[in-house]
């Protein structure tokens, strides 16, 4: 009798570990998945404030000329 619980018992901890591995497995095949969804290439910082600061700039012309218009 001793020995049947002893083998329900490890079976059921196998059975548990089983299933916490597979769970693992997927998880990491679905991360492996999204990243190489992702860019490879990315933006240097400074190259992206410079495109910004330009993008400020020609937006504060627009406004100054929209501001000029709406006065007249």
């Amino acid at each position: 009798m001793d020995q049947q619980l002893l083998n329900i018992l490890f079976g059921a901890a196998l059975a548990v570990a089983g299933w916490f591995a597979r769970e693992l497995w997927s998880a990491v095949q679905e991360q492996k998945s999204e990243l190489s969804k992702l860019p490879m290439i990315y933006v240097v910082r400074q190259d992206y404030r410079d495109d910004m600061k330009e993008v400020k700039e020609m937006l504060s012309k627009i406004f100054d000329k929209l501001d000029g218009k709406q006065d007249k």
